[in-house]
C-alpha cells in the first residue's frame, strides 16, 4: 500500500520545466537554461530524492507501518520527506541546523513533521542517529543513500529529463551541466547518466564557503573536515559525504556566499521571480563558464537547475539586514553578473 501511494502521487505529477533565459543578447552563440525544480509539489528539487529514498527505504525493509522517520537536513530534504511521511502516516523529526530558515521550519510542520535544532551542524549526524536509536526508528541518511536511491541510467531521473527536454534545442547536448552539491546524489546521477547514454557534456560542481567538496576534490581526499556549516541552504556539507562522487565531476569551481547571493538577485529581476540562494551559486558559475566559451569563440548550451523557490529566503538572502548583519557585501557580484549579462564582459571584483 505504500508503494502504491508514492507510485499514485507520482503519476499525479508533471515534470518540471526547462526554460531558456531569454534577453542575454550579449551571448549570441550561448544558450543558458534552467530546469525550474521548485514545481515540485514540496517546492524544490529535494523532491524527487524524498521520494526515492521513500521507496528505497521500504523496498529494503528499514520502514514498515508507524516507523519514525528521522532525516538530518537543512530544510528541503526534511520539507519533502514530511510531505511524503505524512502521505503514509508516519511520524517525522528533522534535524537541522538553528539558523534554518523560518519557511523551512513552518513547511516541514506544514506537513506535521516536527523539528529538533542543534547548534553545532556537525552534530546532525550523531544527533540524528541516536533519535532513531531512542524512537526505534529510521534514519533516512539521505548524505549516505542519495546516490543509490536514484537509478541514474534512466527510469524519469533528473538527467533523463534534462536530454529529453532538451532534443528540439539549438544546441541538444549541452556543453556543461552546472549545479551544486549538499549530498552529491544529484551530480552522482547526472555524471553518470553522461557517461552512460556516451554524450559530450562536460559537469562543473560549484561549491560554496565553509564547505570541503572543493578541497576534497581538488585534492584527491575524503577525511577533509570542519567545523562550521554553509550559509547557503542546501548546498556545501563539513565533511565529504558519502554519496558525493568525485569520479564524475570534470571541474569544481568554488563560489563565495556574496557571489551566490548576488547571482540571485540579478536572476530574481530578469526571471521576475525569485530563486533561492543555491541557484545563485549554480548561475554565478554558469556565468563563469559562458563568460570562458565567448572568450573561446566557442558556442553551446549550459543547463543549471533552479532548485528552490527565494519565497523561503525573505527573511535571510532577501533581506539587506540579514546581508549587513552577516557581513555580505552583494553589490560588487551584483554588478559584475548583471554587466556580463548585458555587455558579455566577465570582469572579477576587486579583491575577489
Amino acid at each position: 500500500m505504500a508503494l502504491q501511494r508514492i507510485e499514485a502521487d507520482f503519476h499525479r505529477s508533471a515534470d518540471t520545466h526547462l526554460f531558456r533565459l531569454d534577453g542575454v543578447a550579449a551571448l549570441p552563440g550561448i544558450d543558458l537554461y534552467l530546469k525550474d525544480e521548485s514545481t515540485h509539489p514540496t517546492g524544490s528539487l529535494k523532491h524527487r530524492l524524498a521520494r526515492s529514498l521513500f521507496l528505497f527505504a521500504i523496498c529494503n525493509g528499514w520502514i514498515r507501518e508507524g516507523t519514525t522517520v528521522i532525516e538530518a537536513s537543512s530544510g528541503s530534504t526534511a520539507v519533502s520527506e514530511a510531505y511524503f511521511a505524512r502521505m503514509l502516516n508516519l511520524p517525522f523529526i528533522a534535524v537541522m541546523p538553528r539558523r534554518t530558515s523560518p519557511e523551512k521550519v513552518a513547511a516541514i510542520r506544514f506537513y506535521g513533521g516536527d523539528c529538533h535544532f542543534v547548534e553545532d551542524p556537525a552534530a546532525l549526524y550523531t544527533v540524528s542517529e541516536a533519535l532513531a536509536r531512542e524512537r526505534n526508528g529510521h534514519f533516512m541518511d539521505q548524505f549516505t543513500y542519495a546516490e543509490r536511491a536514484t537509478d541514474w541510467r534512466g527510469n524519469n531521473n533528473i538527467a533523463e529529463s534534462i536530454y529529453r527536454q532538451m532534443e528540439r534545442e539549438r544546441f541538444p547536448i549541452p556543453r556543461w551541466v552546472v549545479m551544486g552539491a549538499g549530498t552529491g546524489g544529484t551530480s552522482a546521477t547526472i555524471g553518470r547518466y553522461v557517461r552512460y547514454k556516451q554524450v559530450d557534456t562536460r559537469l562543473c560542481v560549484v561549491d560554496v564557503a565553509n564547505s570541503v567538496f572543493y578541497d576534497s576534490y581538488r585534492q584527491g581526499r575524503r577525511d577533509i573536515t570542519i567545523g562550521v556549516g554553509s550559509r547557503i541552504e542546501g548546498i556545501g556539507r563539513p565533511r565529504c559525504e558519502p554519496s558525493f562522487v568525485p569520479g564524475v565531476v570534470d571541474r569544481m569551481e568554488r563560489v563565495p556566499d556574496a557571489a551566490s547571493i548576488g547571482a540571485m538577485r540579478v536572476l530574481a529581476e530578469r526571471l521576475g521571480r525569485k530563486p533561492g540562494g543555491s541557484t545563485g551559486t549554480n548561475f554565478y558559475g554558469v556565468c563563469r563558464l559562458a563568460a570562458e566559451m565567448a572568450g573561446r569563440g566557442e558556442t553551446g548550451s549550459i543547463v543549471t537547475l533552479l532548485c528552490d523557490p527565494g519565497e523561503r529566503y525573505l527573511h535571510t538572502y532577501y533581506d539587506d539586514g540579514w546581508l549587513a548583519e552577516n557581513g555580505l557585501d552583494i553589490a560588487p557580484y551584483v554588478e559584475q553578473v548583471a554587466r556580463f549579462l548585458d555587455s558579455g564582459r566577465w570582469v572579477e571584483p576587486a579583491g575577489a
